[in-house]
């Protein structure tokens, strides 16, 4: 397999996972956001990811996730599960079981917490690969992960059968460049801070773009992709501009970005908000209110 193996590309969110109360997953709030997604002009999906709180989740609430993701979905846009576990027998258990409710791909992340080697890491992805069936897509986000994976790593995972893309979200845009460069002639290659530098990422060549903000931010974080495709860079310009606001806003003043985005879909009346599940807490008193304040101010509420 190889980047030309999928058709995966466009503006693909990286959906919330919404709570109830009592901590048990709010399946119609989830499925009501992916299907406003979808009319907003969404191409796919990845589900139970970093956005998704998927280190949160038991596995078998994972496993659930995928079943309601394919079934709301069916088969209209592209859905991609996140997969990624410390051990290779969780990752591949997750992943065929992703692959049984009808998931298009998955989303691999390095093992985390422990620091790795490059070689280590590449030994993970092989052990991982060559016991699954679905395309993969690598996932390189070290200030959450820890092992990072670096341009040329991200070159040698590429001759692995299976991949056949890299979400690239280290938030480095020097890394994201010279991943692409090494890899996008074998590997689609999707911006992950696209609120940051997805316009000058699409204009390079990305083939698509993952990132939390559509779930608050619908047609804006959507349209981003298409104006920088379509080369409309006075809009292209305008919507990155205000992504970076956004992005900010939802990292300053007490505020991280999970938490914020599903206060901010609550204020819009957007369904898959909700509360974060622990260790993860609600935004309340002046980190609430300033992100009120601030979403006003951007004009988004």
């Amino acid at each position: 397999m190889d980047r030309n193996s999928v058709t995966w590309a466009g503006p693909m969110p990286a959906v919330t996972t919404p709570f109830h109360f009592d901590g048990r997953i709010d399946e119609a709030a989830f499925a009501a956001n992916l299907e406003g997604l979808i009319a907003a002009g969404a191409t796919g999906f990845v589900v139970g990811g970093c956005t998704g709180e998927f280190w949160a989740l038991s596995h078998e609430e994972r496993k659930r996730l995928c079943n309601v993701a394919a079934e709301a979905i069916a088969g209209r846009v592209t859905l991609i599960a996140g997969t990624g576990a410390i051990s290779v027998e969780e990752t591949v258990a997750l992943t065929r079981h992703a692959e049984a409710a009808g998931c298009d791909g998955v989303l691999i992340l390095p093992p985390y917490f422990v620091k790795l080697s490059d070689d280590e890491i590449f030994a993970h992805f092989a052990d991982v690969t060559a016991q699954i069936g679905l395309p993969v897509m690598l996932y390189n986000i070290p200030g959450n992960a820890v092992n990072a994976i670096t341009p040329a790593l991200a070159a040698r995972l590429a001759a692995l059968e299976p991949v056949v893309a890299i979400k690239e979200s280290s938030g480095d845009w020097n890394n994201y460049y010279a991943t692409y460069l090494s890899v996008h002639d074998r590997l689609r290659v999707f911006c992950g801070p696209s609120s940051v530098f997805g316009v000058p990422a699409v204009q390079l060549g990305a083939d698509g773009t993952i990132d939390c903000f559509p779930n608050v931010w619908q047609k804006g974080g959507l349209d981003l992709y298409h104006a920088a495709k379509a080369g409309e860079t006075a809009r292209a310009a305008e919507l990155q501009a205000l992504g970076r606001r956004l992005t900010d806003l939802f990292t300053s003043e007490g505020r991280t970005l999970y938490p914020a985005t599903k206060a901010a879909m609550d204020m819009l009346g957007l369904p898959g908000g909700g509360t974060p599940r622990r260790p993860l807490r609600r935004l309340e008193g002046e980190p609430l209110a300033g992100l009120r304040a601030g979403l006003k101010a951007l004009g988004l509420l």
